[in-house]
């Protein structure tokens, strides 16, 4: 049933956020087809009720807690995927509000930020101007087309919101830099990876810069690299592997970590010092 239930999930939203589009924007649909656009909307609603209160009971079952059953019935039904991309818009954004504030996430007393945004900074500049000034061009270009309100209204809330995600973007790899601490070495890239090693585990770090990285976060052969701009420039090596949790959630083994940092430095410096 969690099957079934996850790919009318993956079927009938998009059809109804295709509807509401459609309404909004003023196209005439024929009745027939928005009653039987609602109910299966209904009828979906019912299914993920249902399997979403058995698998409630099952977890209850297992001995677990009311709230602890209800995240592990959520975890089953959703797709990993599904949530750890929500979860990226949702730190992402909650990033701009630390931006606002000169706050950043993760940094405890005593610990060493690494930031590594400095680098991608420009680019995410011309990608942002990009964004504002196709906004506008388009609004204005719509708008000399006589195009309808509504078309124009949804088009200019998809602009915007793409210009909130580069700013939530920005946000999120200025509020969330690596971070060294007494226990552990943390590498980030904004909202999106998060590795906590413990610094028992390393055995060695060194500079070492590289232009070519293939992505941002990317593990090939027991290497990890979360590169900014294509480039690392500090290179971890550990005793034992660790796992490593990629951003849509599959799992990898990494000995070698590269990174990227604006002052490498900082990261030598608290490595090789007792404390963080």
């Amino acid at each position: 049933m969690i099957k079934v239930a996850r790919g009318v999930l993956l079927v009938v939203l998009p059809a109804e956020v295709v509807l509401v589009v459609l309404t909004v924007a003023g196209v005439r649909l024929p009745g027939p087809l928005l009653v039987a656009v609602e109910v299966a909307v209904a009828l979906m609603l019912l299914l993920e009720a249902v399997t979403l209160h058995r698998l409630f009971r099952a977890a209850r079952r297992e001995g677990a807690g009311r709230r602890a059953a209800f995240g592990t019935a959520l975890r089953r039904l959703v797709p990993v995927q599904v949530r750890r991309l929500l979860g990226f818009e949702l730190r992402s954004m909650a990033s701009l509000g630390l931006w606002v504030t000169r706050r950043r996430h993760g940094v405890p007393r005593g610990a060493t930020a690494v930031p590594y945004a400095r680098e991608q900074s420009s680019m995410l500049l011309v990608l942002l101007f990009l964004a504002v000034v196709e906004t506008v061009a388009v609004e204005l270009l719509l708008g000399a087309l006589g195009v309808p309100y509504g078309v124009r209204l949804v088009v200019l809330v998809l602009d915007v919101y793409g210009v909130v995600l580069v700013l939530a973007l920005w946000a999120a790899c200025a509020t969330r830099p690596h971070v060294v601490t007494e226990r552990e070495l943390r590498v980030r890239y904004g909202a999106h990876f998060d590795l906590r090693v413990p610094r028992d585990l390393i055995s060695s770090v060194r500079l070492a810069r590289a232009f070519d990285e293939r992505g941002t976060v990317t593990v090939a052969d027991g290497r990890l690299g979360v590169a900014v701009s294509s480039q690392t420039n500090v290179v971890v090596e550990l005793s034992d592997p660790v796992t490593v949790v990629r951003p849509l959630g599959r799992t990898e083994q990494a000995r070698v970590i590269r990174l990227f940092a604006d002052t490498p430095t900082l990261v030598l410096d608290a490595l090789r010092s007792p404390g963080a």
